[in-house]
């Protein structure tokens, strides 16, 4: 029971530590909270460029690859696959291959959400 149970602890650990860094950083420095999503992507294409991801993402599963690091990782290994299948054409053409479907669906989520609910403003 408590192996069947595993991978969902350590999905829960390393995404929730990923959100915790993240605030801890918005609480304690002056990073934007829109500088602080760039630097986890920016984190995530480079610590996969480097292959050090891909045990966290083996370890963690989708509590490595749903942040933004796993965003940023993605795009890494898509223009690493491309640029091996391609050449350099791949360096431009893999990242945006790899995460197309993400892109779509929060795309096409943003746009129902927006006809299913009305915004309001904050004043």
């Amino acid at each position: 029971m408590i192996e069947m149970l595993l991978p969902y602890v350590r999905a829960f650990l390393v995404g929730g530590l990923l959100c915790v860094i993240a605030q801890v950083l918005i609480d304690k420095t002056k990073l934007t909270p829109a500088r602080i999503l760039v630097l986890y992507v920016v984190a995530g294409v480079f610590l996969g460029a480097v292959g050090l991801y891909e045990p966290l993402v083996k370890f963690a599963g989708a509590g490595a690859t749903t942040p933004l690091t796993g965003f940023g990782y993605l795009i890494a290994k898509g223009v690493r696959e491309a640029v091996d299948e391609q050449g350099l054409l791949g360096a431009f053409t893999g990242g945006i291959g790899a995460a197309a479907g993400g892109i779509a669906a929060a795309l096409v989520l943003g746009y129902l959400a927006c006809l299913l609910f009305k915004g309001k403003s904050k004043s």
